[in-house]
């Protein structure tokens, strides 16, 4: 007895397995059968200019907008044939970090605040561990646990992307979906956010979806770039082992 195609399962190995993804928008195709894997502690770049699918495909891996065809395995289950109701659970495991760090998080709450609603929602806050939590994940992101009395707009630019990678890690997450998370960034702070997230991933062996539209920051940061163009994948190849530039963090 065969198995249906839908129910195909991936080789073992993968944390995240994409296959034939297909989203569409209206008449056009923003992303055209593509695939590719990442394994655990493993970064993919995905590199392109402005419209070729890039942020499309982040938002179906994450299923915030459901993909028209294909599939998208995520430890081992297939995301695409789960409602709402069995997808929840899954959820905190994978987790964005977006372009925009102050645009992420609400003006209105603190920082703290913002990064103890993922604990809240999950059910894992109480009023004892609850805030040390918070404090601790400061502190894992390079902040003073200080900063979170303060809110976004009394951050500088990379200190609230620090507040947000530690939203995210809030969910004790597998992969972190990065979209372009450091290209709003001054050149002497970009490298500082990679430098966390490099030193992040080698601790937690977190997996990484890195969506960039600069070919050498890629390039530096990336185990494997994938390079895509109206809406599919040209090439995936190994990235040059090139150590980004260390900077001191930011002030």
């Amino acid at each position: 007895m065969t198995t249906p195609a839908h129910l195909t399962i991936p080789p073992p190995g993968p944390l995240l397995s994409v296959r034939d993804l297909v989203v569409r928008h209206g008449p056009r195709t923003a992303v055209d059968r593509v695939s590719f894997d990442i394994a655990p502690g493993e970064t993919l770049g995905l590199v392109g200019p402005s419209g070729c699918g890039k942020s499309s495909t982040a938002m179906a891996v994450l299923q915030l907008r459901r993909p028209d065809a294909g599939e998208v395995w995520f430890d081992g289950q297939e995301l695409t044939s789960l409602d709402e109701r069995r997808l929840r659970p899954l959820r905190p495991a994978m987790q964005p970090v977006f372009q925009d760090p102050y645009g992420s998080l609400s003006p209105r709450h603190r920082i703290r605040e913002a990064i103890a609603e993922p604990l809240r929602v999950q059910g894992r806050w109480d009023r004892v561990s609850g805030p040390a939590r918070v404090a601790e994940l400061l502190e894992q992101v390079g902040l003073d646990p200080s900063h979170g009395d303060r809110r976004p707009h009394e951050l500088s630019g990379g200190q609230c992307q620090r507040a947000g990678v530690a939203r995210a890690l809030a969910s004790d997450p597998k992969l972190l979906v990065l979209d372009e998370p450091v290209s709003a960034l001054d050149p002497s702070l970009r490298a500082g956010v990679l430098n966390l997230l490099a030193e992040l991933q080698e601790r937690l062996g977190l997996g990484y979806l890195f969506i960039c539209h600069d070919m050498a920051v890629v390039g530096h940061f990336c185990d494997r770039v994938a390079e895509m163009r109206d809406g599919r994948i040209l090439r995936t190849t190994a990235s040059p082992a090139v150590p980004a530039p260390r900077l001191p963090p930011p002030r």
